[in-house]
Order: structure tokens, then sequence, then C-alpha cells
């Protein structure tokens, strides 16, 4: 799997929603700072615990998120995680595995955090896809 092209990169992150609407200089700025990592099936991309660095979004592959024993979610391609630890600083609340070879844009937090806060459509798509996702980890609630 070779490198993919900024222009690849470029119409990767924009499929992503929560890049939907960014300025044209938010989305130049994250192409320059995005790096492609890739991980094989079977290994974390990231594991609970620990302090996260960024946040990552699939370009293609599966990734499962994992939290103790539970799997909690799987996620494909657009899909991103990570973005919690990126604002509280906290260490991550769960880990993700790759289940297929996967290829990531990783984008670092202080890159993330500056994007934020210059440019109010990404942090009105962030705050809107993390109200999502509480709403829905309420609905799947059991206790």
């Amino acid at each position: 799997m070779g490198m993919i092209s900024s222009q690849e990169k470029a119409a990767a992150l924009a499929a992503v929603p929560l890049f939907a609407g960014i300025s044209d200089d938010s989305m130049a700025h994250l192409t320059e700072v995005a790096g492609e990592v890739e991980f094989p099936a079977g290994q974390f991309i990231v594991r609970q615990g620990q302090v996260g660095s960024g946040l990552y979004v699939i370009i293609h592959g599966l990734a499962r998120v994992v939290r103790g024993s539970t799997e909690i979610a799987s996620l494909g391609p657009g899909e991103f995680f990570g973005e919690l630890s990126v604002i509280d600083q906290e260490p991550r609340m769960a880990s993700v595995e790759a289940v297929r070879d996967t290829r990531l844009l990783a984008v670092a937090s202080w890159d993330l955090l500056r994007l934020l806060e210059s440019d109010p459509a990404l942090a009105q798509n962030l705050i809107r896809e993390l109200a999502r996702r509480v709403r829905s980890a309420g609905e799947h609630h059991h206790h």
C-alpha cells in the first residue's frame, strides 16, 4: 500500500462529516498536518488508559472499539475516534483495535485544538457529533 497523495488525503478528509463545511483554509491546514498511519489487523491503534495524542480518521479498513473486554462499537471509513482525549487531555476511555488492515489519518491534539479555535464550523461539528454519541450511549445503556 503506497502513500496517498495530498489530493486523496484532502478527499478523504472532506468525506468525514466532522470536517463538513469547514473553511478552505482549515481544510488546507488539516491536509498539511494530518499524518498517514497504517495498522495491520489485530494491532491496537490506541489503548484504554493511555493519554491521547490526537484524533484518528479511518481512510479504509475496519476497527473495533473495546472497553475492558466488551466491544462497544465498530468503525469504518470516514469515522473518527480520539476526540475526547484531545479536548480534556484525560486518558483514553477505550481501546481501538484494527480488525482488518486499516489506514488512518492522525491529527495531533495541538493541531486539532488550533483548528477548533479558529474555525467555528469545526467546533460545531464536533459538538454535534459528541451530542449524538452521548444520546446513543444513553439509549443503549444497561445497568
